[in-house]
């Protein structure tokens, strides 16, 4: 039996659910990453923030929560979160996520994000997910270009954000079509 603590791995990062443990080193990055965050997302700053945040994730069985963590020596470059479950016929998630400033710009997270995207569609057995990102927020939208997400639309005042209602563009990815991107093999949707 093995002592590794990742759901999956990449050649960089690997993917392992959150931990209580984790409070002390994530809510140092979430603080250290508070202006590469704001206006777009809040990650816990506080360890009771965290506490919460955690126990949500474990408790919830819509919620999945998956830290990014580097290969080279286990430290969190970043968080995803699969929200909004729904099983049935629906078999969706909503994600969201988050680098931290030391790791942000590597990489690390189109890698972290692709391999919590093949775990949904996996072992978590879902069939669409989605990405809800405010239109301003450039880094956020490239990196569900690079996933492979498709934009589907634009939602009006689709979350309360930072102290308002936010737009927000609506991108998703099916089973099927990473199953056809993946077969098309790597640059034949022009990325290397």
């Amino acid at each position: 039996m093995s002592d590794d603590p990742h759901l999956a791995r990449g050649p960089r990062v690997g993917i392992r659910p959150f931990a209580a443990a984790d409070s002390a080193e994530f809510t140092a990055y979430a603080r250290a990453s508070a202006s590469l965050h704001h206006p777009w997302l809040f990650p816990p700053r506080t360890e009771r923030e965290f506490a919460a945040y955690e126990g949500r994730l474990r408790e919830d069985p819509a919620k999945r929560g998956f830290l990014v963590c580097t290969a080279e020596d286990g430290g969190i470059a970043g968080f995803v979160t699969v929200n909004n479950i729904v099983g049935g016929a629906f078999q969706c998630g909503a994600l969201g996520y988050g680098a931290f400033a030391h790791a942000a710009g590597r990489g690390l997270m189109t890698e972290g994000l692709g391999l919590v995207v093949r775990y949904a569609f996996g072992p978590l057995g879902l069939h669409r997910l989605e990405i809800n990102v405010q239109p301003e927020n450039a880094p956020s939208l490239a990196l569900a270009r690079r996933a492979g997400f498709r934009k589907e639309g634009y939602s009006p005042d689709f979350l309360f954000v930072d102290g308002a209602w936010r737009d927000h563009e609506r991108w998703a990815l099916t089973a099927e079509m990473l199953r056809a991107r993946e077969a098309a093999g790597p640059g034949a949707d022009g990325r290397a």
